[in-house]
């Protein structure tokens, strides 16, 4: 479903990957029919044809009968499985919290402390942010840019971003090694992306933010005359950062972002950081070299050190703190943060419940301590067995696809076949567990605790020169959702991705292919997609491809991105083809895949019955369009536009589906219906 390069991406993308949900389970229908198939039938609305729009026709019934929750920005499909995961991480957490006695550091022990101080609120409301004060009182003391970098380093340790940022990565044009990675940084400004602060369309969501701001100074204790001052500094000081950086189409450049630099390179580039006091007060290893992902923005950061008056500098220090804190701080702290900012961004009207949120914050910071009990509950050998059956389907798919592309070259193909024989596959959970040693939890101190997580992960950056852990993980196993990653030529299928209506081991194999099989044919296109194309099957950033074959493929993704460039989300707002191409790309193969799979399953066997009306291939069809059930609000359908790299789900359904001639087969469409395009418009990568 996403890409990944390290576990802060899953931190940013947690607001979809792990929100919490509100409304009450779906009811487990006990028919002759499976669950899935029960559901995809429910689902539907009659009144629209399935060649007219085959989203609504697959979805509208139940479009129709849910709402939003108050506590939510969206309602999906997805938001149903996470809710029923959510449900039973509750149950493991309050027994885990209740067992005082559990061993100091043992997985129970951390996560149930943790758990129980982000629960209590009458301690948390008492201390109102006095856990910030140390900090704010350094921040206060700082006089020079020397001061300056070591407070953004003593930030940084706490998972607080500021001015930059620096952390690990894999080396994308060596695999097998892990460096170190100056960059823009996820966060050192507030707003969703740098366009925020750029262009004239967002004008009132910057008086918004100024509004935010200043409240949260007034909570801080600032003076009334100077809260408003205080926050137009902050959109000054972050709107001169956000000049220089790139935008989120530029930041999908893996060249444009691949900058090795000596360290020495690195201090002529911005002399006005101290490099090796940062990087030694960061507790990285001795280094040679670096990556500056960005050096045009690093270069502006060079110069606002001293541009900048060091009173504004403390001014956003101090914002960054307690913004990038406040859901945790007392209820005066929290509620300006969600009124003022997170509602005026996507449109969700109440916060969550308390348990949900520190479910989710448990999950998120203690993921492999949660996630080993997890699986225990939730995750059976037998599942994993049918797991690696559908995706040895879905591989073999791929190879047919890749050996006949008609428009590819013998000894690209040859390459690719390599590629997609190197795959490696990660379903369930790790096969170690990460044990915290060191890490202590205290039941009720919720911020320190945070900070001492945050701290623990700084060990993080002793990867740096070392060779990559081929093993780790890019996501918790109660996580629903799945990763191709393409420095480990790998995908990932978390255990929390095999429930229904993904998956179900009962349902019939039309179901599970429409479902779980086009999700594990996405992952598996992702490395043949515009990003992952770039890199072989060692997982190097190289190229593979005859000039040739590189241009037949270009044209061929040039054709998605203009389709979905036609998409019209709202009047005049269109999807952003450019950014959202490599899920469109996965997309469209990934259903392809799943249906060639499903169909040679089919061989030797009888042919499936009708059943509610419906052939096998109209449920198969069905299936995939039900998972991309979706309610949402505008304001978070315009922030996914402007951030995400997916397209809205109405499109990942129709947009593939409309380019398939065995879908308007399977449903009489015929030439001129809206799900049907012309055999000279439609788009095949693989």
């Amino acid at each position: 479903m996403f890409n990944f390069k390290d576990r802060k991406f899953l931190l940013i993308m947690r607001n979809a990957t792990f929100s919490v949900f509100g409304t009450p389970l779906l009811t487990i229908f006990l028919c002759l029919t499976t669950l899935a198939q029960s559901l995809g039938v429910s689902m539907k609305d009659e009144t629209c044809q399935p060649c007219d729009d085959f989203y609504r026709y697959a979805n509208g019934s139940w479009m129709k009968n849910n709402s939003i929750p108050a506590t939510d920005s969206n309602w999906s499909r997805s938001a149903e499985i996470r809710q029923r995961t959510q449900l039973l991480l509750k149950g493991i957490l309050e027994e885990a919290a209740k067992k005082t006695d559990a061993p100091q550091g043992s997985a129970e022990q951390l996560i149930g402390a943790y758990y129980a101080a982000c629960m209590d609120e009458m301690k948390i409301e008492a201390g109102g942010a006095k856990a910030l004060e140390p900090h704010l009182r350094r921040i206060e003391k700082i006089k020079t840019v020397d001061d300056l970098q070591t407070e953004a380093a003593n930030l940084h340790r706490l998972r607080i971003p500021a001015v930059f940022g620096f952390g690990w990565n894999f080396d994308v044009k060596d695999g097998s090694t892990i460096i170190g990675e100056v960059k823009q940084g996820q966060g050192v400004w507030t707003l969703p992306s740098r366009d925020y602060y750029t262009e004239a369309k967002f004008a009132p969501v910057r008086e918004d933010f100024v509004k935010y701001a200043a409240a949260m100074f007034a909570l801080l204790g600032d003076a009334p005359g100077t809260t408003a001052a205080n926050a137009r500094t902050i959109l000054s000081v972050q709107t001169k950062l956000a000049e220089s950086a790139s935008t989120p189409l530029q930041l999908r450049d893996l060249n444009a972002n691949y900058n090795k630099r000596t360290t020495a390179q690195l201090k002529e580039l911005a002399p006005n950081v101290n490099w090796a006091k940062y990087f030694a007060e960061r507790g990285a290893p001795p280094m040679s070299e670096v990556n500056v992902a960005q050096p045009a923005f690093i270069e502006k950061v060079n110069a606002l050190l001293v541009w900048v008056p060091i009173a504004d500098w403390k001014t956003y220090l101090r914002w960054q703190l307690v913004h990038n804190v406040a859901a945790r701080l007392s209820s005066p702290f929290a509620k300006t943060h969600f009124d003022l900012y997170a509602s005026k961004l996507t449109g969700q009207k109440e916060q969550q419940t308390r348990w949900k949120r520190c479910v989710a914050e448990t999950d998120g910071s203690l993921g492999d301590a949660l996630g080993q009990l997890y699986v225990k509950k939730a995750f059976s050998e037998e599942t994993k067995k049918r797991a690696e059956e559908l995706i040895r389907n879905l591989r073999a798919a791929a190879h047919e696809r890749l050996s006949t592309a008609q428009w590819m070259g013998d000894e690209t193909r040859r390459q690719a076949l390599a590629k997609l024989a190197a795959l490696k596959q990660k379903i369930g959970a790790p096969d170690k567990w990460d044990s915290y040693p060191g890490l202590r939890m205290k039941p009720d101190r919720y911020l320190e605790n945070t900070f001492r997580i945050a701290v623990y992960y700084q060990k993080d950056l002793k990867k740096i020169g070392k060779p990559a852990d081929r093993s780790a993980w890019l996501s918790t196993a109660p996580t629903f959702n799945a990763y191709y990653f393409s420095g480990n030529n790998e995908i990932g299928f978390p255990a929390g991705t095999w429930q229904p209506p993904m998956f179900d081991p009962k349902a019939e194999d039309a179901v599970n292919y429409g479902a779980i099989g086009a999700l594990i044919g996405h992952e598996i296109t992702h490395a043949f997609d515009t990003k992952g194309s770039l890199f072989d099957h060692a997982g190097n950033m190289r190229n593979w491809w005859s000039d040739a074959d590189r241009k037949s493929f270009n044209e061929r993704a040039a054709c998605v991105e203009r389709q979905y460039s036609a998409f019209e989300v709202e009047k005049g707002l269109f999807v952003n083809g450019k950014l959202t191409i490599t899920e469109n790309v996965a997309d469209l193969g990934g259903i392809n895949m799943a249906y060639a799979a499903y169909l040679k399953s089919l061989e030797g066997k009888p042919k499936p019955p009708v059943i509610d009306g419906l052939t096998h291939e109209q449920r198969f069809f069905i299936s995939y369009a039900n998972r991309y059930a979706i309610i949402a609000t505008a304001e978070y359908d315009r922030l996914l536009v402007a951030t995400d790299t997916h397209s809205p789900n109405r499109f990942r359904v129709n947009g593939p589906l409309s380019n398939m001639p065995e879908f308007a087969a399977a449903f009489s469409c015929k030439t001129g219906d809206r799900m049907v395009r012309a055999a000279s418009e439609r788009c095949r990568v693989w």
